[in-house]
């Protein structure tokens, strides 16, 4: 099968790219993919992170994709379009999580001639943080597709709200596996300069408001001086509000801040020195921070939100935390680390490895497409 791949790839950096140059390995062992991405992902002035693309000091796939599409240029949705077509797929793949890219994906794919099936892979269909303009932008988007791909139920919900008829499967995020293994506990510690005595929370990813970290920090305040909380990940806005919390907290001494982008050499030393990672959201879809962790065989902890509870089994992977709230994250840490069957956690998740391959994600996404009529 011929697959053009338009979405997110090197020289972008961040887990969507992350994502999709997994994808594209698995994909190119059985079919003949080409890649195409962006130009201009986001104008600068509205990305609110430091840069959009790899720094030369950081490790990426360097996945072939060819540069054409400029998100805010209407004339490049046009030789992107012409540049796919000429190279004749059966299938364009895409990915799709905000509406600010609606216009420049949507209109591709509307150009893309009528005998390539058009797949899109969802993150989210309505974004968390929401604006006025989401629903008719994303609505324009699905309009282009042949069929989607959901990660979650909660995802394929919100698709369906919008478009009922929309042809879709559920396949379970696969686990990132291009991090390498984990370190050795103590050595990781040492990496990061934390003690390896205490217990070792971990809150990893980009910092945005939906994510919940001001419940953590006064969660953590609430626990004894045995506890100490990694915070890791780049801010998107400003951090002024965490650092006051933290400056406020009684266990200040025992945060330890990396608010730089974490490059995935150094993601082995997070996840290895963390006991366990915390998703505090406060809203969700899915998170690829789960794929993360449970390739370093991390438990996770994280608020019943969106779909996040799908992938994880509760007393067995980690726990799942009723409400988004500073009194329930307290219990849930608590109970974590006072729970004898914490033990069985990592061998469950061990288990549980082997069934989310990326080879079997794609083999799904291949599967589907033979069902579907253009």
């Amino acid at each position: 099968m011929r697959i053009a791949y338009l979405s997110t790839f090197f020289p972008f950096r961040g887990g969507i790219a992350q994502f999709n140059a997994s994808l594209f390995r698995a994909l190119e062992k059985e079919h003949t993919v080409s890649a195409f991405t962006f130009t201009r992902q986001y104008p600068t002035i509205l990305f609110p992170g430091k840069t959009q693309l790899v720094l030369n000091d950081e490790t990426a796939d360097p996945i072939p994709a060819t540069q054409l599409l400029d998100s805010i240029n209407p004339i490049s949705y046009l030789t992107t379009a012409k540049k796919i077509n000429a190279f004749e797929p059966d299938v364009l793949i895409m990915k799709y999580w905000m509406s600010f890219l609606a216009p420049s994906l949507g209109s591709v794919a509307a150009l893309i001639k009528m005998n390539t099936k058009i797949i899109t892979i969802l993150d989210n269909v309505i974004p968390h943080e929401k604006k006025f303009f989401d629903a008719p932008l994303t609505k324009y988007f699905l309009n282009q597709n042949t069929g989607f791909i959901a990660m979650s139920d909660a995802v394929q919900k919100d698709l369906l709200q919008l478009q009922p008829n929309a042809k879709c499967i559920r396949l379970d995020h696969p686990l990132y596996n291009h991090f390498g293994a984990p370190l050795e506990r103590k050595y990781a510690c040492q990496k990061l300069n934390i003690d390896p005595a205490k217990k070792t929370l971990l809150f990893f990813g980009f910092i945005r408001d939906y994510k919940g970290l001001d419940l953590l920090i006064e969660a953590f305040g609430k626990l004894d001086s045995s506890f100490q909380l990694i915070i890791a990940g780049e801010c998107y806005g400003s951090f002024e509000k965490y650092q006051e919390q933290i400056n406020n907290s009684p266990l200040k001494e025992n945060i330890h801040l990396f608010t730089d982008y974490i490059p995935d050499s150094k993601v082995p030393d997070f996840f290895s020195a963390a006991d366990v990672c915390i998703l505090p959201y406060k809203s969700a879809t899915q998170s690829g921070i789960t794929s993360i962790s449970f390739h370093f065989e991390t438990p996770l902890i994280a608020t019943d939100v969106g779909g996040l509870k799908e992938s994880i089994t509760h007393e067995s992977t980690g726990l799942i935390v009723e409400k988004a709230e500073t009194l329930s994250l307290v219990n849930a840490i608590q109970h974590y680390f006072n729970n004898p069957l914490q033990i069985n956690y990592k061998e469950n998740i061990r288990q549980l490895k082997e069934n989310l391959s990326w080879e079997s994600f794609a083999k799904g996404i291949i599967n589907f497409t033979a069902l579907l009529k253009n």
